[in-house]
């Protein structure tokens, strides 16, 4: 790995863009290409986006404290909340088995994992923006309420954000808002989510990266951990104002203008 600052602000990169819809592994890859880092470390990249995982769960514990004594009572809403979440997760886990090799071998290729991230920014921004025009207007739900056929959907949908630069959050929350779910209940289902495929790929790009992890390595990915976690339990509050103030318009036009100025960085390296 790299120096402590660096790694300091890789945390601080990841701990802010994991939950926004702006793709977290797309502005590491380009704040690493930026920063002439340009070997990359996708293992660092994946794992640190644990601590952003972590702040989750920290701030969603009564959430998951009701659900889990609701599944030993069997109780229907903990039952539906459980099952959506692992049918939103099941698409990527399949997917991600099969295509984890070329997707590490997109984000560590010099030069070519940057610029398909900046040309991702940008066209997920002008996706956002017109589904934000076309989506249907949707009543206030939750993710126990939702329909196991749309959490399904929202998981095939989130198999788009293994293309470096088109975001997580943002293809499950897009997709959420396509298929009429309301803009809350998106980003919260985009939150749980979460956990389950970050933790599946964390635990893939550790067993694979077995044999290259050293101590310094370890303890890079550490600190990115700790930093990530303590930044996205501030930004997920920020997050949840903004959306249900102003939508996700101002994240498309933000995608926009940082992939338009990584492209033209790039260009002139």
């Amino acid at each position: 790995m790299t120096d402590l600052l660096t790694i300091i602000l890789l945390g601080i990169v990841e701990g802010v863009t994991e939950f926004l819809p702006v793709s977290s592994t797309g502005h590491l890859v380009l704040a690493g290409a930026l920063l002439g880092l340009s070997e990359g470390d996708a293992t660092f990249d994946i794992v640190i986006q644990l601590g952003a995982i972590l702040a989750v769960i920290v701030l969603f514990w009564r959430r998951f404290l009701r659900v889990g004594t609701g599944l030993l009572r069997r109780e229907p809403p903990a039952v539906h909340f459980t099952r959506n979440v692992l049918l939103g997760f099941l698409p990527s886990a399949v997917v991600g088995a099969v295509a984890y090799s070329a997707i590490r071998a997109v984000l560590e290729a010099p030069g070519i994992g940057p610029t398909v991230v900046a040309i991702a920014l940008i066209v997920g921004g002008i996706a956002i923006l017109f589904i934000e025009r076309v989506a249907p207007r949707a009543e206030p739900g939750s993710v126990e309420t939702m329909r196991w056929k749309t959490a399904l959907a929202i998981g095939v949908v989130q198999c788009l954000s293994m293309i470096p630069g088109v975001s997580r959050s943002g293809a499950t929350i897009m997709g959420a808002r396509a298929m009429g779910v309301d803009q809350e209940t998106a980003a919260e289902f985009s939150f749980f989510l979460a956990i389950p495929t970050m933790m599946g790929a964390t635990t893939l790009a550790l067993w694979k990266s077995r044999h290259e992890l050293g101590d310094a390595h370890l303890s890079a990915i550490a600190i990115g951990f700790v930093v990530s976690f303590v930044v996205a339990m501030i930004v997920i509050r920020w997050f949840m104002a903004i959306v249900t103030k102003h939508g996700f318009a101002p994240f498309a036009w933000y995608r926009i203008i940082i992939g338009v100025i990584a492209l033209a960085a790039l260009a002139l390296r």
